[in-house]
């Protein structure tokens, strides 16, 4: 397992950070002429690659070094706007919650400044051979623990924990 980070850095994090824009593909549309739900997903986990990545440091060459890395336990999308094809959008981050193995954490994907979706994701991290949780490296809770300092006085999302279900008068 690798002991030192191979990327990202120790702060101090944007707030909230943000990914370069992306583009919304032709595959990407549905017959009902807008981005398909399923699209969502991956348009926020490329930005949130770039996030680790760039940022934390646990993206794809932490987790081919240590053999660990992060599982999603939950997932919960909101679809606010239509997306189309060709479409310039941008996906922002927030660091909601952490503790030694997981992480909670909030991401919008907007257009021209309108947040056209959302994610809130709750990941441990997990030993890929024992398919366990483990605990995050000590430098990696270190720079969550910065992280979330970074984050704290941003205002929480009113959507945080949202309940789903039908609305009845």
């Amino acid at each position: 397992m690798t002991t030192t980070p191979i990327d990202g850095h120790d702060g101090p994090y944007p707030a909230p950070i943000a990914v370069d824009a992306q583009q919304v593909l032709p595959e990407w549309i549905d017959y009902n002429g807008h981005m398909n739900v399923g699209y969502y997903g991956v348009a926020f986990g490329r930005a949130i690659e770039q996030i680790f990545v760039a940022h934390i440091g646990n993206g794809e060459r932490h987790v081919r070094a240590s053999g660990q890395g992060l599982y999603v336990l939950q997932s919960q999308f909101q679809f606010l706007r239509e997306l189309k094809v060709g479409q310039a959008f941008e996906v922002s981050f927030l660091l909601i919650d952490h503790d030694h193995k997981r992480v909670h954490f909030w991401s919008e994907l907007s257009v021209e400044g309108q947040v056209c979706a959302t994610q809130e994701v709750l990941a441990m991290h997990v030993h890929h051979k024992s398919a366990r949780s483990v605990a995050f490296p000590a430098w990696l809770q270190r720079r969550l623990a910065r992280l979330l300092a970074d984050h704290a006085p941003l205002p929480r999302p009113s959507q945080l924990g949202a309940s789903l279900g039908i609305r009845r008068g």
